[in-house]
């Protein structure tokens, strides 16, 4: 509806049960209107069910003077329904919404009036702003409640307005109308509701400090801001839409179809692919729940590498997942609550993009579903979703992303570098390496859009120069403890060595991984470390497409951006150096300029190619959202066909899944225990490490009952505590685990028989285990020859009994 012109000033007064300041509030706003308003105005009373004279006050009032009116609004449902009810049948230009106590005096409009008159579409009053002045204060008790309750609310619901609760707000009257005409709250809430429209119409709103004083028989309750706030959680569920759930559900049941082979019996499948990786992540899960359960140390344990230990926040137990999770692992085990992390991660992952690139680059869910789609679950982030829930587990990397653009606007630095600096920490205790380059990304991105945009860089980088300050002064005290324990407490190290290569092959980028459609385990394992380290493999069809669209769409800075973006992280994943396809051209690589660079020595830099897949996605989604708008139609066939047949060959398949080797019963039904004095420990033969980490599942199988030598895990090697690969080597380890790959038995010297028993001393031995496996046969001839006696089958196992006097 839109306003009358010959009505100038609309106010709407909802009233409830107001027999006693009713009258003189409507004297004191016609008294006001009459002496003081230019135009014309009329004065609109809304009876929300009274019992009491309310209605009859109202009706005496509109019977002497036209210009008020009452309505009435049958049984009582609340303010908000109250004001809907008022403001759609307005005719002003402007409105004006006031409580029927007047705790903000009428004479406080002309400040509001200032404020539309200056361009704004609203203006509400509020008493948390300079300037504002409070006459008569409410209990002390009460005003707490109260300014609790409106902390809450405006941090969860309208971040920047300090007092979103104050009655008394002037609105530009077809706004108004339209707003309220949308609203859906019929309590408190709807004061929150209203601006959040004007907010996200893009609609200018002042808050204009006011004079109030608490007027006695104030309907507002402390309880009644639990109301607004379950209001606008209600609200919120209901504003979610169809599409994004079901978009949200297709990312779920795409997880699921990747983890299919581990969900029909996640605690008796193993993924071969992650070699010793599962056996790892489950030990870290269990290692984590059980030191919740007893409140022992998350930073460090005993229960591996006997007896120097493992310095767990040098190791990447995702403290932010593992801890929370720690009530599955405890009711389901550390099987069941790895697949949940990984398949959930990446799920949130996946609609966290979603979420990033519909509110930043493209308004249309399809086309920003496929580029999510792309980010998550493009074929780097399914070779690590083999064994490393660190990396595709990274659904707070948007959020950080959306924080630091916020930031780059200004509008609200501190508490948007507050926010940032919680996420960042956050993520510290998911992955620092995933954090990490995903900073590398950014700053690549942000150098590129500055040197296209140099105006808008010298209008962002003030406010977010401020905002990282601020979240770098949130992040550190809440992180120096842990990064102190990691760098410098026991079992830190300096760096970790991967080799010198470790960098992507160029072909790796148009070659497809083991696990997409196109892929073949022979072209993948040619051109990566790994199974699990497959970080480049996007095809040379998406890349094909992905210059196309760079192409057409080169007159957008964004563009241009994500374009540098995914060139200079493609080219700085190659390494230090590289070699030219098909030659022996070798050439030096922009990655020597980090190589040795503090946190960057230890990264593994074929991985710095992962920045790729969401930038691909992004630049996907932009132009798909120009696709699926083309006024053709052949067009718009045309390019989605060429975006399915890009997609298509690098669609992921499951990952395998094989049945996993039983636990001994030895060890399955406790019998270990009777074998195992205090402070022992249970030594698997041959000695755990990252090549053969099943130790690790007897100990969680065994509910961590034991201690072990060895294991699989990053520990400091050598005077210079240069970072490795699981314990420092060993005599006795690295005897066993060479008879076990070669299968020779060799000769036993008695210098060999004296470091087997100091080694045995060192690792507080108390028993040997040897389980049925490959070459087993000459592992248990080498332990009888060391020991000098035979080993006794208990339990399906070989066993030496080290206790004294056994």
């Amino acid at each position: 509806m839109s306003g009358d012109l010959s009505v100038d000033l609309s106010v709407v007064v909802p009233a409830y049960n107001e027999e006693q300041r009713l009258g003189p509030t409507l004297d004191a706003l016609r008294d006001h209107l009459e002496t003081t308003h230019r135009g014309a105005w009329e004065l609109i009373v809304v009876d929300d069910g009274s019992t009491d004279r309310t209605a009859e006050i109202a009706a005496e009032a509109s019977a002497a003077d036209p210009r008020v009116q009452l309505l009435r609004g049958g049984r009582n449902r609340g303010k908000g329904h109250a004001l809907r009810l008022g403001v759609l049948a307005t005719y002003g230009r402007r409105v004006l919404v006031t409580d029927a106590d007047l705790a903000a005096p009428i004479e406080e409009l002309d400040h509001l009036d200032k404020a539309l008159t200056d361009g704004h579409a609203a203006a509400i009053g509020s008493r948390a702003r300079p300037g504002a002045t409070i006459d008569t204060h409410q209990h002390r008790l009460r005003e707490l409640l109260g300014r609790t309750g409106n902390f809450l609310i405006r941090s969860v619901a309208v971040p920047g307005i300090r007092d979103t609760q104050c009655g008394f707000k002037l609105f530009d009257g077809d706004r108004a109308r339209e707003a309220f005409a949308a609203s859906r709250l019929h309590g408190w809430g709807i004061d929150v509701e209203i601006l959040q429209y004007f907010r996200r119409a893009g609609w200018p709103v002042a808050e204009v400090p006011v004079r109030w004083s608490h007027q006695e028989g104030s309907k507002v309750r402390p309880l009644d801001y639990v109301k607004v706030l379950a209001e606008l959680t209600s609200l919120k569920v209901r504003m979610v839409r169809r599409a994004d759930v079901l978009v949200a559900l297709l990312f779920l049941a795409l997880s699921v179809f990747l983890y299919s082979s581990r969900w029909t019996a996640p605690a008796h499948r193993y993924i071969p692919d992650s070699l010793q990786d599962q056996n790892q992540w489950e030990w870290f899960f269990a290692v984590t729940a059980d030191n919740v359960r007893h409140l022992n140390n998350p930073l460090f344990t005993t229960l591996q590498n006997v007896p120097d230990g493992v310095n767990l926040m040098a190791n990447t137990v995702m403290l932010g997942l593992s801890v929370p999770l720690a009530p599955v692992t405890w009711l389901l085990g550390p099987a069941v609550a790895l697949n949940v992390a990984m398949t959930g991660g990446l799920t949130a992952t996946a609609v966290s993009w979603y979420a990033l690139i519909r509110r930043r680059l493209v308004p249309h869910r399809g086309a920003a579903a496929v580029g999510a789609a792309l980010a998550a679950f493009a074929p780097p982030m399914v070779s690590h979703a083999n064994a490393h829930p660190n990396f595709i587990v990274l659904f707070m990397i948007p959020l950080i992303i959306e924080r630091a653009l916020r930031l780059c606007e200004g509008t609200r630095v501190v508490r948007d570098g507050v926010v940032l600096g919680l996420c960042t920490t956050y993520q510290i205790f998911l992955g620092e390496e995933p954090l990490l380059l995903a900073a590398l990304g950014m700053l690549l991105f942000a150098l590129a859009y500055a040197a296209v945009r140099r105006d808008v860089a010298r209008a962002a980088w003030r406010p977010l120069a401020r905002g990282l300050g601020i979240a770098l002064a949130v992040t550190v005290p809440l992180v120096a403890y842990p990064l102190y324990w990691q760098f410098f407490g026991p079992q830190s190290y300096k760096s970790v060595l991967h080799g010198d290569n470790a960098g992507n092959s160029p072909l790796a980028f148009l070659s497809f991984a083991e696990r997409s459609l196109a892929g073949s385990h022979e072209t993948a394992d040619h051109l990566a470390m790994n199974p699990t380290e497959q970080n480049a493999f996007y095809g040379w069809p998406l890349a094909v497409l992905a210059f196309a669209i760079v192409v057409r769409l080169w007159e957008r800075t964004v563009v241009k951006a994500l374009a540098f973006t995914v060139l200079a992280a493609a080219l700085l994943s190659l390494g230090p150096k590289f070699r030219v396809p098909l030659t022996d051209i070798v050439l030096p690589g922009p990655w020597a300029a980090l190589s040795g660079r503090p946190l960057f020595e230890s990264v593994i830099e074929s991985r710095v190619a992962m920045v790729c897949a969401p930038a691909l996605g992004m630049l996907l989604a932009l132009a798909l959202s120009q696709l699926l708008l083309a006024p053709r139609r052949a067009h718009r066939f045309a390019g989605v066909a060429a975006v399915v047949l890009a997609l298509l060959p690098v669609f992921p398949a499951p990952l395998k899944a094989v049945d996993r080797v039983d636990v001994p019963p030895f060890i399955a039904q406790g019998t270990w225990r009777t074998y195992l004095g205090k402070g022992e420990t249970l030594v698997p033969v041959p000695v755990p490490d990252p090549a053969n980490a099943e130790g690790l599942h007897w100990q969680v199988a065994a509910g961590l009952g034991f201690r072990i030598p060895g294991g699989y895990f990053n520990g400091p090697w050598g005077p210079d505590r240069v970072g490795i690969y699981g314990p420092s080597p060993r005599n006795t380890s690295n005897l066993l685990r060479d008879v076990r790959s070669s299968g020779r038995v060799p000769e036993v010297t008695p210098a060999w028989r004296e470091a087997v028993r100091r080694d045995l001393e060192y690792w507080k031995a108390g028993l040997l285990v040897l389980a049925p496996q490959q070459n087993d046969g000459q592992l248990r001839a080498t332990v009888d020859a060391l020991l000098g006696r035979p080993g006794k089958w208990v339990d399906g196992v070989w066993i030496w009994d080290l206790r004294k006097g056994s």
